[in-house]
Protein backbone atom coordinates (compact mmCIF):
# COMPACT_ATOMS: atom_id res chain seq x y z
CA UNK A 1 0.00 0.00 0.00
CA UNK A 2 1.79 3.57 -1.30
CA UNK A 3 -0.47 5.95 -3.26
CA UNK A 4 -3.91 4.66 -3.41
CA UNK A 5 -6.50 6.50 -5.80
CA UNK A 6 -6.20 7.93 -9.25
CA UNK A 7 -2.83 8.74 -10.51
CA UNK A 8 -0.03 11.42 -12.15
CA UNK A 9 0.85 10.79 -15.71
CA UNK A 10 3.22 12.51 -18.63
CA UNK A 11 2.37 12.12 -21.79
CA UNK A 12 4.26 13.42 -25.25
CA UNK A 13 2.22 15.86 -27.00
CA UNK A 14 2.22 14.38 -30.22
CA UNK A 15 1.86 17.63 -32.25
CA UNK A 16 -1.95 17.13 -31.31
CA UNK A 17 -3.83 20.45 -32.38
CA UNK A 18 -6.94 20.27 -29.52
CA UNK A 19 -6.47 19.30 -25.78
CA UNK A 20 -9.70 17.15 -27.13
CA UNK A 21 -6.70 15.64 -29.12
CA UNK A 22 -4.22 14.43 -26.42
CA UNK A 23 -6.91 13.59 -23.74
CA UNK A 24 -8.11 10.42 -26.11
CA UNK A 25 -7.90 7.36 -24.03
CA UNK A 26 -4.40 6.05 -24.23
CA UNK A 27 -1.75 4.45 -22.46
CA UNK A 28 1.66 4.98 -22.08
CA UNK A 29 3.89 1.34 -21.08
CA UNK A 30 1.39 0.36 -17.77
CA UNK A 31 0.60 3.12 -17.18
CA UNK A 32 -3.23 3.73 -16.45
CA UNK A 33 -5.58 4.79 -19.24
CA UNK A 34 -6.61 8.76 -18.69
CA UNK A 35 -10.75 9.31 -18.54
CA UNK A 36 -11.27 12.64 -20.57
CA UNK A 37 -12.02 14.37 -17.39
CA UNK A 38 -8.58 14.97 -16.13
CA UNK A 39 -7.41 18.35 -16.12
CA UNK A 40 -4.40 18.73 -18.00
CA UNK A 41 -1.09 21.02 -16.97
CA UNK A 42 1.06 21.82 -20.17
CA UNK A 43 5.01 21.19 -19.48
CA UNK A 44 7.65 22.78 -21.74
CA UNK A 45 9.28 20.52 -24.51
CA UNK A 46 6.07 19.70 -25.83
CA UNK A 47 4.61 17.56 -22.71
CA UNK A 48 1.51 17.40 -20.74
CA UNK A 49 0.94 16.04 -17.30
CA UNK A 50 -2.32 14.39 -16.61
CA UNK A 51 -2.88 15.46 -12.69
CA UNK A 52 -5.27 13.23 -11.00
CA UNK A 53 -6.86 13.04 -7.01
CA UNK A 54 -4.99 10.67 -5.06
CA UNK A 55 -4.62 10.50 -1.30
CA UNK A 56 -0.89 9.36 0.29
CA UNK A 57 -1.08 6.07 2.24
CA UNK A 58 2.32 5.68 3.20
CA UNK A 59 1.96 7.08 6.36
CA UNK A 60 -0.82 4.04 7.79
CA UNK A 61 2.07 1.59 6.17
CA UNK A 62 4.38 3.33 8.61
CA UNK A 63 2.90 2.94 11.44
CA UNK A 64 1.39 -0.48 10.81
CA UNK A 65 4.70 -1.64 10.47
CA UNK A 66 6.54 0.41 13.49
CA UNK A 67 3.50 -1.82 15.92
CA UNK A 68 4.85 -5.08 14.20
CA UNK A 69 8.58 -3.85 15.19
CA UNK A 70 7.08 -2.80 18.89
CA UNK A 71 5.17 -6.37 19.31
CA UNK A 72 8.94 -7.59 17.93
CA UNK A 73 10.64 -5.69 20.26
CA UNK A 74 7.99 -6.43 23.30
CA UNK A 75 8.69 -10.56 22.04
CA UNK A 76 12.15 -10.50 22.72
CA UNK A 77 11.92 -9.28 26.34
CA UNK A 78 9.59 -12.13 27.25
CA UNK A 79 11.15 -14.82 28.91
CA UNK A 80 11.77 -18.55 27.83
CA UNK A 81 13.29 -21.64 29.50
CA UNK A 82 17.01 -20.51 27.57
CA UNK A 83 19.28 -17.23 28.55
CA UNK A 84 19.18 -14.61 26.12
CA UNK A 85 20.84 -11.51 26.41
CA UNK A 86 17.29 -10.02 25.18
CA UNK A 87 16.03 -10.54 28.85
CA UNK A 88 17.45 -8.01 30.55
CA UNK A 89 16.92 -5.23 27.08
CA UNK A 90 14.18 -3.59 29.31
CA UNK A 91 16.76 -2.68 32.28
CA UNK A 92 17.55 0.50 32.65
CA UNK A 93 20.84 1.96 34.91
CA UNK A 94 21.15 4.48 36.93
CA UNK A 95 24.64 5.85 35.98
CA UNK A 96 26.64 9.41 35.79
CA UNK A 97 23.45 11.19 36.80
CA UNK A 98 20.39 9.56 34.19
CA UNK A 99 19.26 6.35 33.51
CA UNK A 100 20.29 4.72 30.61
CA UNK A 101 19.35 1.25 28.41
CA UNK A 102 22.20 -1.69 30.02
CA UNK A 103 23.42 -2.23 26.39
CA UNK A 104 24.46 1.32 26.81
CA UNK A 105 26.84 0.54 29.65
CA UNK A 106 27.78 -2.62 29.26
CA UNK A 107 27.94 -6.32 26.83
CA UNK A 108 25.51 -8.63 27.48
CA UNK A 109 26.22 -12.18 26.78
CA UNK A 110 24.71 -15.73 27.61
CA UNK A 111 27.17 -18.07 27.85
CA UNK A 112 25.40 -21.18 28.84
CA UNK A 113 21.71 -21.81 28.93
CA UNK A 114 21.80 -20.97 32.65
CA UNK A 115 23.24 -18.36 32.67
CA UNK A 116 23.55 -14.25 31.31
CA UNK A 117 26.77 -12.60 31.99
CA UNK A 118 26.88 -8.81 31.90
CA UNK A 119 30.30 -7.21 31.45
CA UNK A 120 30.31 -3.08 32.61
CA UNK A 121 32.09 -0.98 30.18
CA UNK A 122 32.94 1.33 32.82
CA UNK A 123 34.15 -1.19 36.25
CA UNK A 124 32.45 1.25 38.15
CA UNK A 125 29.24 0.33 37.11
CA UNK A 126 29.14 -2.84 38.39
CA UNK A 127 26.97 -2.70 41.59
CA UNK A 128 24.68 -0.09 39.85
CA UNK A 129 23.73 -2.85 36.65
CA UNK A 130 23.55 -5.16 39.65
CA UNK A 131 20.85 -3.86 41.99
CA UNK A 132 19.07 -2.36 38.25
CA UNK A 133 18.40 -6.00 37.35
CA UNK A 134 17.71 -7.55 40.78
CA UNK A 135 15.42 -4.53 41.25
CA UNK A 136 13.37 -4.95 37.92
CA UNK A 137 10.34 -6.86 39.25
CA UNK A 138 9.36 -8.16 36.25
CA UNK A 139 12.48 -10.36 35.87
CA UNK A 140 12.54 -11.62 39.51
CA UNK A 141 16.35 -12.60 38.49
CA UNK A 142 18.68 -12.31 41.50
CA UNK A 143 22.52 -11.54 39.83
CA UNK A 144 26.18 -11.61 41.78
CA UNK A 145 29.32 -10.07 40.79
CA UNK A 146 32.51 -11.47 41.08
CA UNK A 147 34.36 -7.75 41.01
CA UNK A 148 34.84 -7.79 36.93
CA UNK A 149 31.13 -9.15 35.74
CA UNK A 150 27.50 -9.65 36.90
CA UNK A 151 26.43 -12.96 36.49
CA UNK A 152 22.10 -13.85 36.19
CA UNK A 153 21.83 -17.38 36.93
CA UNK A 154 18.47 -18.67 34.75
CA UNK A 155 16.19 -20.71 36.94
CA UNK A 156 14.72 -23.20 35.13
CA UNK A 157 10.84 -22.61 34.34
CA UNK A 158 8.20 -24.51 36.02
CA UNK A 159 5.19 -26.11 33.62
CA UNK A 160 2.83 -23.21 35.25
CA UNK A 161 5.32 -20.72 35.04
CA UNK A 162 5.70 -21.00 31.48
CA UNK A 163 1.84 -21.21 30.75
CA UNK A 164 1.93 -17.68 32.70
CA UNK A 165 4.63 -16.49 30.38
CA UNK A 166 2.61 -17.57 27.62
CA UNK A 167 -0.88 -15.93 28.63
CA UNK A 168 1.18 -12.59 29.05
CA UNK A 169 2.66 -13.26 25.22
CA UNK A 170 -0.58 -13.18 23.83
CA UNK A 171 -1.80 -10.36 26.39
CA UNK A 172 1.07 -8.54 23.91
CA UNK A 173 -0.32 -9.44 20.85
CA UNK A 174 -4.03 -8.27 21.50
CA UNK A 175 -2.14 -4.45 22.11
CA UNK A 176 -1.17 -5.34 18.91
CA UNK A 177 -4.38 -5.94 17.33
CA UNK A 178 -5.93 -2.98 19.24
CA UNK A 179 -3.28 -0.88 17.62
CA UNK A 180 -3.25 -1.85 14.41
CA UNK A 181 -7.01 -1.55 14.86
CA UNK A 182 -6.57 2.09 15.86
CA UNK A 183 -4.42 2.90 12.57
CA UNK A 184 -6.82 1.20 10.67
CA UNK A 185 -9.71 3.34 11.74
CA UNK A 186 -7.29 6.38 11.25
CA UNK A 187 -6.91 5.46 8.04
CA UNK A 188 -10.70 4.79 7.16
CA UNK A 189 -11.21 8.17 8.63
CA UNK A 190 -8.97 10.19 6.83
CA UNK A 191 -10.09 8.32 3.23
CA UNK A 192 -14.17 9.01 3.51
CA UNK A 193 -12.61 13.08 4.99
CA UNK A 194 -10.69 12.69 1.31
CA UNK A 195 -13.91 11.80 -0.47
CA UNK A 196 -16.53 14.25 1.35
CA UNK A 197 -13.39 17.24 -0.20
CA UNK A 198 -13.67 15.67 -3.61
CA UNK A 199 -10.61 14.73 -3.36
CA UNK A 200 -10.61 11.33 -4.24
CA UNK A 201 -14.12 9.08 -5.85
CA UNK A 202 -16.03 6.30 -4.25
CA UNK A 203 -14.65 3.80 -6.03
CA UNK A 204 -10.87 5.03 -4.96
CA UNK A 205 -12.56 5.00 -1.30
CA UNK A 206 -13.40 1.80 -1.95
CA UNK A 207 -10.24 0.95 -3.14
CA UNK A 208 -8.07 2.98 -0.60
CA UNK A 209 -10.05 0.88 2.43
CA UNK A 210 -9.82 -2.74 1.05
CA UNK A 211 -6.17 -1.84 0.81
CA UNK A 212 -5.61 -0.76 4.43
CA UNK A 213 -7.47 -3.96 5.31
CA UNK A 214 -4.92 -6.07 3.29
CA UNK A 215 -2.20 -4.10 5.36
CA UNK A 216 -4.05 -4.74 8.71
CA UNK A 217 -4.36 -8.61 7.37
CA UNK A 218 -0.88 -8.76 6.52
CA UNK A 219 0.05 -6.83 10.09
CA UNK A 220 -1.71 -9.16 11.88
CA UNK A 221 0.01 -12.74 9.86
CA UNK A 222 3.49 -11.00 10.99
CA UNK A 223 2.45 -10.52 14.46
CA UNK A 224 0.80 -14.34 14.58
CA UNK A 225 4.32 -15.45 13.58
CA UNK A 226 6.34 -13.97 15.96
CA UNK A 227 3.90 -14.72 18.70
CA UNK A 228 3.95 -18.75 17.36
CA UNK A 229 7.78 -18.55 17.36
CA UNK A 230 8.22 -17.15 20.79
CA UNK A 231 5.62 -19.84 22.17
CA UNK A 232 7.74 -22.69 20.53
CA UNK A 233 10.78 -21.23 22.09
CA UNK A 234 8.57 -20.57 26.06
CA UNK A 235 7.08 -24.02 26.02
CA UNK A 236 10.61 -25.88 24.85
CA UNK A 237 12.29 -27.86 27.87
Amino acid sequence: MAIRGRMLAIWPARNASSTNDLLQPTELGATYVAPLSVPVHWLSGGAYMLQYNHMDTSTYDQKFDAVVAHFADEAKKVRTGRAHPDMLSGVRVEVYGTKMPLNQVASITAPEATQIVVTPFDPANLHAISNAISGDPNLGFNPSDDGRNVRVPIPPLTEERRREIVKGLNAKVEEARVALRSVRDEARKAAKVAKAGKQITEDDQERIEKGIDDSVAQANEKIAAIAKEKEQEIMTI
